[in-house]
Order: structure tokens, then C-alpha cells, then sequence
């Protein structure tokens, strides 16, 4: 259950802590005075979608925070904690939302930061708001199948993920197929496209490196007059008459006549010995090298030439050679398999009818239990509509077979419903009023509420337009909702009024030309007052007091007989 709620800085809201009890909690006021944007903030504890208009003007940031008692071991909060890390003590659950001035927010559970998917996973196990928009659901018959899913859910849900996991499979092989199953022109024009480019790079004959090594050659033979003059001045100044290795050979022939006289000439006479053998040799490499340089204005076209194709082939088929490479095997491929293009299309749509075949087994299983399940949700909600009212009502669960699979199978669900006696059953989003709508979707909640393990049920205003005997049907089915789920309700019936457990009135004042709301749980004589008001609009009379007060002791006869049919 939502044990504690506190709102800080959040729309006309400055400061605000409520504790909140098992059973059904009631919220009352005048129009304006904040009760919805109370249940905006719960709402976005759940991990709604968020908008700098929530901050209160002239905050930094809006602050949630809700505080939840979990007493059920078996809650699938406790499973979403442990798949996302989260640490929970004995039961308790802290969801925690800081809303910015620039709209963005901040997500902690229990302490530890969150992104919004996983405050809106662990939301949606604890919190299920129903305002007056969502009987749109209704309205919607692509809804009805999840509807109806909902409520079969234990039978169904092994064979729905089956089914699921294999229509994925299906469906994705299947745009793999179509895309494959081109047409024969566009086979054939890439076929000559793959063909012409495996040609094209099959005679190029690219080699990894040698492009640097061309580039290599292409210096060399570009500045091959500086190089033979460069070399031949280096060559004339080590071996020419009277030049370098004539002057070494000297010294070392005068280092060498006295080396036997005095000892300290040993190493200079040797170096300038290694001197002049290794200018010696350098000078044999010069000379060879000069002698084969030879100037080729033919070879240095040819490197450019060659050079220029493999710029060529990187402009067309990948920046560097790898890649070519790697794109020529790539193309090889689809050009086999366009090649065979025939046979693969026929493989695929035998496997593809192996796929169907699986699907249609599964799509069965999921008709049969649907159909079960359809007869059992009709007789609930007919039972429920009794309670509310709508004796007369027939409601049919309405079948037809799609023609092709869909994530659900191949059953398209809409609900159908005859008002009037002597009508037959039409769609129920043509046919019914508001006020019916509404009663249906509490005929829903009624029946989901004590199986899908939801910790809180919100109503925001689910009542409206409703009146009379009607009205006190649905005050003792949002009761009997409370018996199996805590129940928020806002509320302008004073039957609904009357029936709850705990029963807080919002008001709204104007301190300073600065608006503010404040919430207060009332006592029985504050209670009678504020039933009276919601009776009789803002006179009070003590007629309508009187009226009150009975109203709340019927209630609480109704509620104690409630307690005790449940048992």
C-alpha cells in the first residue's frame, strides 16, 4: 500500500506530507482546490511523462516522494528490485522523483538512481490509476484482445510467449524473404552490377602495401636528377684525386710509420684506419649506385598510372585496400546467392511455411483458451453490471479470424454489448453512453482487482455524470475494489463519500498573492459537514446535515455487511 505521500514545490502545492491507510481513501473538495494534481504526482512516482510546468513558479525543482509497505512475499515488485540491483528492507519501497526547472528529472528507488523505463516498471506494480480518459480504452476495440488477455492471463501466458517468441522469429525471417524476393529486372541489373565490379577489382589486382611502395618508386624517379647529382658530388668528394680518401689514406699511412715508436698513436691510428676502409666501401657502393642510376620517364608513367588506379578503386569501393577487399568477397557472395537466386527462394518459403504451421498450432491454442475465457469475463462483467445498475445489459465477447498472423495470433477481440432489451449486442464503442462506459471499466477493475496484484488503485473522478441508486452501486463497488487493493478516489459523490475508510478534504487559500493547497483528514463531525456540502452544494442546512449523517451510518452498515460476505 501507498503509506506516505510527500509533495514539495508542485504546481499550487508548496509543502505537503499525507499518510494514507488501507482500504478506501476518499479526496474531496471544490473544483480547483488541487485534489488532481495530487494524483498528477502519483502519477508521476509511476514514472509518467514530466514537464517543467509541474515546478511550482519560482522553485528550482518539483520533489515526490511516496513510500510504500509491501507485506506480500510474493509481490513481482520484489522480482523487478532484484533484476534492477535495487536493495529493498523488510517491505519498503521508496519511489522518489525530483522534477527540474527545465523539465528534466531525477528517478531514485530506495535510494539508487534509476532511468525512467525502470521507475515506470516498478510504478506500474504498485500504482494503477484509472481517471474518466481511460474508459477511451473502451472506445478502442485493438484494446479489447488485451483486455481479455488480461483477464486469462494465467492460462494464457505460457502459449502467448511461445507464440510471441516464434511470431518474432516469423516475422523477421519473413522481411528478410521479401527482401530477397526482388523483382527479376532488379535481380538482373544487380547481377550486372556485381559482376562488372568483381571484374573490375579482380583486374586491378590490388596488393596490400604496394600502393606505399609505388609512392615510394614515384619519389625516387621524380627527383632522380637531384639524386645523381647529389650522389656524384658525394662520390667526387670521397674518391676523386687529392680529395677525402686520399687525405685519410695519408694520415693513416703517417699514424702507422710511428705507432711502433710511442704507443698513444695505437687508437687514434686505428680509427683513422676504420675510417678510411669504411669511406673506402662507401665509396664502392656510391660508384655502384651511379652506375646503374639510369633516368625512366616510361617507368615513372607507369607507377602514376598505377597509382592513380588504386585512387581509383578507393574512391569507388572502400577508402583503403582492405576494405576493397574485404567488399569484393562480400559481393561475391550475394552475386552466388542472386545467382541462385531461384532455389534459395524456395527453401525460404518452405521454411517460412514450416514457421506458419507452428504458428497455426500455437494460434489455436491461444483461440481455444480465449474462448473459454471470453464466456467466463462475459458472465463476470454482466454479474458486475448487475451491481451497477445495468440489469438488462447482455455483454458478448465477439470473435473473428484474421486472415493473416499478428502478434496476438489470429483472433481480432471486440467487445459487444445490448442495453435494451430486445436489442441484439453491437459494438460497444458505438452503442454505449459515458456513464456506461464507466460502469463497465469499474466492472473490469472490479473483477481484475483482486488477481493482478496492484498495490494501489487511484479513481479520479470515474463517477462523474452518475446519480441517485446508480451512484451508490458505484460507491460500494469501489468499496468492494478496497477489500483486495487500497483505493485512492476522488470523488463529487457524497455516496462514495460515505462509504470510505479514511476521508481527507482539499482545500485551497490565498496567502501573500500566493496560492496554496492544504489537505486535512477530517473528523466525523467535519466528515458529516463535508457530505452535507457534497449533497446540497454550499448552503448547509441542518436538513441536509441530517441527511448526512445518515448517509454515513448506512454506509457503514453497507460496509460492515460487505466485510462480512467477503469473509
Amino acid at each position: 500500500m501507498l503509506k506516505e505521500l510527500s509533495i514539495r514545490n508542485f504546481a499550487i502545492i508548496d509543502d505537503l506530507t499525507i499518510d494514507f491507510s488501507e482500504g478506501l481513501t476518499v479526496l474531496t473538495g471544490e473544483t480547483g482546490a488541487g485534489k488532481s494534481i495530487i494524483i498528477d504526482a502519483v502519477h508521476l512516482l509511476a514514472g509518467g511523462r514530466a514537464s517543467h510546468e509541474f515546478v511550482r513558479h519560482g522553485a528550482k525543482k518539483a520533489e515526490l516522494t511516496g513510500l510504500f509497505v509491501i507485506t506480500n512475499e510474493n509481490h513481482p515488485i520484489f522480482g523487478k528490485l532484484v533484476e534492477s540491483g535495487i536493495d529493498s528492507e523488510e517491505g519498503t519501497i521508496i519511489l522518489r522523483r525530483d522534477i527540474n526547472e527545465n523539465g528534466k528529472s531525477v528517478c531514485r528507488v530506495n535510494g539508487k538512481l534509476v532511468p525512467l523505463t525502470i521507475l515506470r516498471e516498478i510504478g506500474g506494480t504498485l500504482i494503477d490509476i484509472h481517471g474518466q480518459h481511460e474508459s477511451q480504452e473502451l472506445m478502442d476495440e485493438k484494446q479489447h484482445i488485451h483486455l481479455l488477455d488480461y483477464f486469462a492471463s494465467s492460462q494464457l501466458l505460457d502459449v502467448k510467449e511461445r507464440y510471441t517468441e516464434k511470431y518474432q522469429m516469423y516475422r523477421d525471417f519473413k522481411r528478410e524473404l521479401a527482401a530477397i524476393n526482388l523483382d527479376e529486372q532488379r535481380i538482373a541489373q544487380r547481377i550486372d552490377l556485381y559482376q562488372f565490379q568483381i571484374k573490375e577489382i579482380e583486374e586491378a589486382n590490388l596488393k596490400i602495401n604496394e600502393e606505399e611502395m609505388l609512392q615510394d618508386e614515384r619519389r625516387r624517379l621524380v627527383n632522380f636528377h637531384k639524386i645523381f647529382e647529389r650522389v656524384s658530388v658525394a662520390y667526387n668528394a670521397i674518391s676523386g684525386e687529392q680529395k677525402g680518401l686520399d687525405f685519410i689514406g695519408d694520415a693513416m699511412n703517417a699514424l702507422s710509420d710511428i705507432v711502433s715508436l710511442d704507443d698513444q698513436f695505437n687508437e687514434p691510428q686505428e680509427t683513422v684506419a676504420n675510417a678510411f676502409y669504411g669511406l673506402q666501401d662507401a665509396a664502392h657502393q656510391i660508384k655502384n649506385v651511379l652506375d646503374e642510376l639510369e633516368f625512366e620517364p616510361e617507368r615513372l608513367n607507369e607507377v602514376e598510372q598505377r597509382l592513380q588506379l588504386y585512387q581509383t578503386m578507393k574512391r569507388k569501393y572502400g577508402s583503403t585496400v582492405e576494405e576493397i577487399l574485404n567488399y569484393f568477397e562480400k559481393i561475391k557472395e550475394e552475386l552466388l546467392k542472386l545467382q541462385n537466386h531461384d532455389e534459395a527462394i524456395q527453401n525460404s518459403e518452405k521454411k517460412l511455411a514450416e514457421m506458419e504451421a507452428t504458428l497455426e498450432v500455437l494460434a489455436t491454442e491461444l483461440t481455444a483458451i480465449r474462448n473459454k475465457s471470453a464466456l467466463d469475463l462475459a458472465d463476470a462483467i454482466m454479474e458486475q453490471l448487475r451491481d451497477l445498475h445495468m440489469e438488462k445489459a447482455k455483454f458478448i465477447v465477439n470473435f473473428e479470424t484474421l486472415h493473416s498472423f499478428d502478434m496476438n495470433g489470429k483472433d481480432y477481440v471486440s467487445f459487444y454489448i445490448s442495453t435494451n432489451v430486445g436489442e441484439p449486442p453491437k459494438s460497444l464503442p458505438k452503442i454505449a453512453s459515458g456513464g456506461e462506459l464507466s460502469r463497465i471499466m469499474l466492472a473490469l477493475k472490479t473483477i481484475f482487482s483482486s488477481s493482478n496484484g496492484v498495490t494501489s488503485i487511484i479513481f479520479d473522478e470515474v463517477d462523474t455524470g452518475v446519480s441517485g441508486r446508480v451512484a451508490q452501486a458505484i460507491a460500494e463497488k469501489i468499496a468492494a475494489i478496497s477489500m483486495h487493493s487500497q483505493v485512492l478516489c476522488i470523488s463529487h459523490l457524497p455516496q462514495v463519500a460515505a462509504m470510505a475508510d479514511q476521508h481527507y478534504l482539499i482545500r485551497k487559500h490565498v496567502e501573500q498573492n500566493r496560492t496554496y493547497t492544504s489537505v486535512s483528514n477530517i473528523d466525523v463531525s467535519s466528515r458529516i459537514e463535508e457530505v452535507s456540502r457534497m449533497m446540497s452544494g454550499a448552503e448547509i442546512t441542518d436538513l441536509t446535515l441530517q441527511h448526512a449523517s445518515e448517509l454515513l451510518k448506512l454506509a457503514n452498515v453497507r460496509k460492515h455487511e460487505m466485510k462480512s460476505m467477503s469473509v
